[in-house]
């Protein structure tokens, strides 16, 4: 039984490495540009 628990800790740790790496993977292709602001009477520009 010891060995069932043991795979199942290193399968829950490889899941959570994969989906860790896919969540950094996927902020890192986020594109960076400039977002303009129309409000009433002012004007916002950002850079990201």
């Amino acid at each position: 039984m010891n060995r069932n628990i043991l795979y199942l800790v290193i399968g829950v740790l490889a899941v959570a490495a994969i989906g860790l790496g896919y969540q950094y993977y996927q902020e890192s292709q986020k594109t960076s540009g400039v977002e303009v602001n129309v409000g009433e009477g002012s004007l916002s520009v950002e850079t990201k």
